[in-house]
């Protein structure tokens, strides 16, 4: 089964019978068929195949021949077949109609059904035609993904020289928690943000904040656990839960109110089958940095249903207008909570993969839990050896990311013209982001007919040369959100922005 000719034919088939990607989508959820926005787009750019089950539903809703559409037979979208016939003629008898007989289909292998639920857009169909495009020899202005270095963001170097000169001492494996002066420097890091109860056995480091996610979801959930997830979120954290065999609940943060949480909607949302609350906090996508006085109604919430806290803070150092970040797990000594973050965003290394998490509280509640993640983390072996050889180096003497969030900095100033421009753009808003590098701007659908963001965000790519990630592929209900990354500088912001207010002073969605 070649996967170019499937999807040369999807396409033929679907503009035989006029029928665009989401009609599809819409037939699968009337069916009770599990594919997405997300799958069809995958088929429809080559990018994969369906299982057996979603091909032979395209198959009928298209209302061809299943072997066809699979690549059997000849070119051309064919007539249903009569009550009877056997496609490709297969019982005939004539030496002609035999040799023209697809011959029988060999086994494939299709994805797991677990990952039916699972969304990942921020590297997802889009970024796939982006890359289809540049291979075609286009310029594509990447805003879609958090990724400093390309910007010009460099690491530190006292953090390079460090690495370099310890790289023969780091050819070996650590202890699968990371190394002991790793450990120690975050260990003190969680000190001075005033999280309760934690040692050094209480800090795992990790490839990356991601991979940290993936084991505390796989360590925890069985089948049917629910898990309160934010909306907009990062959607690696509904994925990781999805995966583990668990329920993403999301609860919904509220734009008119800078993106807080909606308490209330958390406190709807909670069944005997919650078993913990996530927060992302400096938010990503929205850039929202959330004031204690939200965070002690969640801790209270917490207590009251007595849920676990999982709190993402990897921007909790790009914090700007002289605002303060608080950690959740510093409110919340009689709970169990765990605590993320890196050096990923605030030391502008997201290549080296170092990130850690912290447990603290009441440990004594999860003793089964934290045996489940030591399980896993022995399993992995152990993070990346020369990353974290320079966690002490970065934790400790001047923290070069404070030079980027005050007046005059780079973020600072950047987070100022996106602000702006985007605010200046008829039919588009956004709430100004306090932290990380984000903004999440809002679109007026109505004015520009919108009613599929992913739609919307290839019309964008195709058009401008801008790739941008859009709101739903953050676990948005609506199609009415994008997120722009503001770390290009100022004057390619600026080209941006203009050819941004440029597409949707024509923008209209068919």
């Amino acid at each position: 089964m070649s996967t170019a000719v499937f999807a040369e034919r999807l396409h033929e088939a679907m503009n035989d019978r006029g029928l665009k990607q989401v009609d599809l989508v819409r037939a699968a959820e009337q069916r009770g068929v599990r594919m997405g926005k997300s799958h069809i787009s995958q088929y429809v750019a080559g990018k994969t195949m369906p299982r057996e089950d979603i091909l032979d539903f395209l198959a009928g809703e298209l209302n061809v021949d299943a072997g066809w559409l699979r690549g059997g037979g000849a070119s051309g979208v064919p007539a249903p077949a009569e009550h009877g016939d056997v496609a490709g003629g297969a019982e005939s008898s004539s030496p002609a109609a035999a040799a023209d007989a697809v011959p029988p289909r060999r086994r494939t292998f299709g994805k797991s059904h677990k990952l039916d639920n699972v969304l990942y857009d921020v590297r997802g169909p889009v970024v796939d035609e982006a890359a289809r495009m540049e291979a075609d020899g286009t310029h594509i202005l990447k805003l879609n993904i958090g990724n400093p270095a390309p910007f010009g963001f460099r690491t530190p170097d006292e953090v390079v020289y460090d690495m370099a000169h310890q790289l023969t001492e780091t050819e070996g494996y650590s202890p699968s928690k990371g190394l002991f002066s790793a450990r120690k420097a975050i260990m003190q890091y969680a000190q001075l943000k005033n999280l309760p109860n934690v040692t050094i056995d209480d800090i795992y480091t990790g490839n990356g904040v991601s991979e940290l996610i993936n084991l505390c979801m796989s360590a925890l959930l069985d089948d049917g656990d629910e898990v309160l997830i934010p909306s907009p979120d990062y959607p690696l954290w509904t994925a990781c839960v999805n995966l583990a065999g668990g329920t993403a609940v999301h609860y919904v943060c509220d734009e008119g109110s800078e993106w807080y949480p909606d308490i209330a909607d958390m406190r709807a949302k909670i069944t005997d089958r919650t078993v913990a609350i996530v927060l992302i906090n400096p938010n990503n996508p929205t850039g929202a940095l959330y004031p204690k006085e939200v965070l002690q109604q969640i801790v209270d919430l917490a207590r009251e249903h007595h849920l676990m806290i999982f709190s993402d803070e990897i921007y909790d150092r790009l914090v700007m207008d002289g605002l303060t970040h608080t950690s959740i797990a510093s409110l919340a000594p009689d709970l169990f909570c765990v605590t993320f973050s890196g050096l990923s965003k605030s030391h502008m290394i997201a290549g080296y993969r170092v990130g850690w998490m912290v447990l603290s509280g009441n440990k004594r509640i999860a003793k089964d839990y934290i045996e489940g993640i030591n399980m896993l983390a022995n399993m992995r072996i152990c993070s990346n050896v020369p990353a974290q050889s320079i966690v002490q180096t970065a934790l400790g003497g001047h923290q070069s990311v404070n030079d980027y969030i005050v007046p005059g900095g780079r973020l600072y100033e950047q987070r100022e013209y996106i602000y702006n421009a985007i605010n200046a753009i008829p039919g588009l808003s956004a709430v100004k982001p306090k932290a990380a590098f984000y903004i999440f701007p809002k679109i007026d659908v109505k004015r520009f007919n919108i009613h599929d963001d992913e739609q919307f965000a290839l019309d964008l790519l195709h058009e401008k040369r801008i790739l941008i990630t859009r709101g739903g592929g953050f676990n948005w209900a609506e199609p009415d959100h994008f997120r722009i990354v503001y770390l290009p500088r100022i004057e390619v912001l600026r080209d941006a922005t203009a050819k941004i207010a440029d597409f949707f002073d024509y923008y209209w969605q068919s």
